[in-house]
Parts: C-alpha cells; sequence; structure tokens
C-alpha cells in the first residue's frame, strides 16, 4: 500500500489551453474536498427477492477547498476573476504532483459556485470556494500523469 498525506496532494489550475495545459499549483490552498458522487435509479425487480436494486447513473463532481484571502496572490486572483466575471477555469485535483508518474484525480473545466469570505476576529481573512464541472468542450476525466 502507498500511503499518501493529504499535505502532498496538489491542486492546479490551467493558465495554458486545454490541449497544451500550464498547470499552476496554487499553493494557497488547504483542506481540499474533492467530492465524486453518482445519481441513482432504482431498478427493483420482484426477481430481487425483496433487495432494493439500484444503479449509478450521472456523475458528480466537486472541489471545495478554503485560501488565505492575498489579492497578491496571481493563483487567488483566477480564482476570484472566474468567480465574479463568470468564467471557467480548468482545475487538476491530484494526490501528487503533476511531474510523478502515478499521481491521479479530476481534470475538468470548472465554474466556481462559491467565494465566501471568512473574516474571524483573531485569525486570517478566508475564502471558501466550490468549484463544479460545467459546460465545456471537453468532459471532466479522471487523470492519470504517465511517463512521457
Amino acid at each position: 500500500m502507498a500511503l499518501k498525506l493529504g499535505m502532498d496532494a496538489k491542486l492546479y489550475w490551467n493558465d495554458g489551453s486545454y490541449a497544451v495545459p500550464d498547470w499552476t499549483e496554487i499553493t494557497n490552498a488547504k483542506d481540499v474536498t474533492l467530492a465524486n458522487t453518482k445519481g441513482e435509479a432504482d431498478v427493483t425487480t420482484r426477481a430481487n427477492d425483496g433487495w432494493r436494486a439500484t444503479v449509478g447513473t450521472l456523475k458528480e463532481a466537486s472541489v471545495e477547498w478554503s485560501m488565505i484571502w492575498d489579492t497578491a496572490d496571481e493563483n487567488f486572483s483566477a480564482i476570484q476573476d472566474a468567480y465574479f466575471n463568470d468564467t471557467s477555469i480548468e482545475l487538476l485535483v491530484l494526490d501528487g504532483d503533476v511531474d510523478t508518474v502515478g499521481s491521479e484525480g479530476l481534470r475538468a473545466t470548472m465554474s466556481i459556485t462559491a467565494f465566501t469570505r471568512n473574516e474571524p476576529l483573531e485569525d486570517a481573512i478566508t475564502v471558501n470556494v466550490t468549484a463544479k464541472p460545467t459546460y465545456s468542450d471537453n468532459a471532466p476525466e479522471w487523470y492519470e500523469v504517465e511517463e512521457s
């Protein structure tokens, strides 16, 4: 078993094109959560001998994380701009570095759906961000770094 720690995982945004990505690490991110779920369809029949039967349908994903509120940080600004300008941003959520063979995670063009500022009295101002896949020429994909 190859144990991986959350602090070694990486969150990137693409500053290039889909075909030729330029992955920029969002080093200001903390406590990233990648939620992958599926809708469900009930396929229960009398042949199930009293058991409900379910199959997965459409996949859903969301990425949630917090960042220090730092308007001088280009990564913060890219996320903030995507939210306020209603533009999409391509994200890559990996369990390791983008240059490490075997790192894997979700690659998707996302819409920033939440950008919530927190102003605790005795702590730094932070922002909680939620991103979800949006309409794009490229469907979300499970991405694995391969040897080049």
